[in-house]
């Protein structure tokens, strides 16, 4: 440290000191409980599930037990227009990736058994309102084989999947109209859906009691030391590593640096944002250096309506061919649903206000095409939830950037993330820790894809 500096430091503390002493003059101390702190091992950008499953997994992880200082950071402190809480909150093991069936079989058991993960002394047992109810996927005949090659994937994978005739749909449920289903698959186990904030108020609960530190605020700038390496095939490239996020307080002109060893982008829709702060995606145009994360805000509406004719209890989380789905919510008559839009119909991401005619023209009908109960629902409400979407492949985006050395992705997973973040956090806790993957290998899911232009190509993107 220069010696201005030091002398700076030192003014500062005797006039503390001073202010407290018999005859001195009392001044105010500043108060600074609000901010950050001064220095972090780890600064966790967004504090949805993901993020907090990422801090809640390197502190279960982490040896000695606090050894390392967790801090994450969230803009919005009441989770009003965060992806978590707006979601339908399913949890499905119907994917055609292994590492997706696998990432959500880990998440499903944690789900089931949440209390012997997240359970806090003298605190009541957390209920996340878990439902166990097979999801039912309807493929025309257009989509049969790929269903039938994915059922394939997932009994190989441990999953419990069967597949089932129009007339096997029919008569396990029959207020399904099955005309132009050529083949279903439904899970026998292992799939449900749960009350989404109960899953983050139950993950922060446990966090904040393991020793993680919050803050409210947003992440605007980093600063970063770079050096220059050359790679086997002979090009230059710039190294960076994060040692300082700034963080501005909410309703504040104040920011406040902290210093850190590593920074995990959680940051949900935004952390195509947050990683351009950091550099990523800055140099040439097909270069590794000039490689973007491919991540942006897509806006979902989600519906609910009441059908009292409706099928009832024995409801699974259904999902048409036409993309059009649904799920029974509460013990009522009400249901939950959407439909995913085609890129034509993408809805303007830039507030989250709900297109009442997009249930009209292109949910409403092939629900009620495929349940004709629903020819008389009423809807009750309406609302709108962000996707982290992956433009390139429509997954999650998972481990180190190779350039922003101490920067991690737990991002992407475009519409499947709230289901699989159990999983997700403790596979970054995994590599921050231990430099690899230890239980599900995600090397898939690494960045470095989208430099090379390697999909990841999932069949069951809802």
């Amino acid at each position: 440290m220069p010696f201005s500096d030091w002398n700076g430091k030192m003014s500062e503390i005797k006039k503390k000191i001073q202010s407290f002493l018999p005859g001195g003059a009392w001044t105010q101390l500043h108060d600074t409980s609000y901010l950050p702190p001064e220095h972090s091992d780890v600064v966790i950008v967004g504090g949805g599930v993901m993020g907090l499953s990422v801090a809640y997994w390197l502190k279960r992880l982490e040896k000695p037990r606090g050894a390392i200082r967790v801090l994450v950071v969230e803009r919005d402190h009441t989770y009003s227009q965060a992806s978590t809480v707006l979601s339908v909150g399913g949890i499905r093991q119907q994917f055609s990736v292994p590492e997706n069936i696998q990432l959500s079989l880990f998440s499903f058991d944690f789900l089931r058994n949440i209390n012997e993960y997240l359970a806090v002394v003298d605190d009541p047992p957390l209920d996340i309102q878990f439902n166990p109810s097979g999801y039912l996927l309807l493929a025309s005949e257009k989509g049969a084989a790929v269903l039938e090659s994915n059922v394939r994937v997932q009994r190989q994978e441990g999953a419990k999947v069967c597949l089932m005739s129009p007339e096997q749909l029919r008569n396990k449920f029959p207020w399904i109209n099955p005309e132009g289903v050529a083949l279903a698959s439904y899970g026998m186990e292992h799939e449900g859906w749960f009350d989404p904030w109960s899953l983050l108020q139950g993950l922060r609960r446990k966090a904040q009691s393991m020793g993680v530190l919050f803050c409210q605020g947003e992440v605007t700038r980093f600063v970063s030391s770079s050096s220059h390496v050359e790679t086997p095939s002979g090009e230059e490239v710039t190294l960076k590593r994060v040692h300082e996020v700034h963080v501005k307080i909410d309703h504040s002109l104040e920011y406040q640096p902290v210093e850190c060893a590593i920074v995990i982008n959680a940051a949900g829709a935004w952390s195509g944002q947050i990683a351009e702060l950091a550099g990523v995606g800055k140099g040439p145009p097909g270069t590794l250096q000039g490689t973007k994360l491919p991540v942006e805000p897509r806006k979902r509406y989600v519906y609910l309506w009441n059908c009292p004719q409706g099928p009832g209890l024995e409801t699974p989380f259904v999902i048409d061919a036409s993309g059009a789905y649904f799920r029974r919510e509460g013990l009522g008559n009400n249901y939950l649903g959407g439909c995913s839009p085609t890129e034509e119909e993408e809805p303007d991401p830039e507030n989250l206000e709900v297109d009442h005619e997009f249930f009209q023209d292109k949910v409403w009908p092939p629900l009620a095409q495929r349940v004709p109960a629903f020819e008389s629902l009423k809807v009750r409400s309406a609302w709108a939830g962000y996707y982290d979407y992956n433009t390139f492949d429509q997954n999650g985006v998972v481990g180190p950037h190779p350039l922003v050395v101490n920067m991690y992705f737990a991002t992407g997973f475009s519409g499947h993330g709230l289901q699989q973040a159990p999983a997700v956090g403790r596979a970054v806790a995994e590599m921050v820790l231990h430099g690899n993957f230890q239980t599900i290998n995600l090397r898939p899911f690494l960045f470095n894809r989208f430099h090379l232009g390697e999909k990841v190509q999932e069949h069951n993107i809802i």
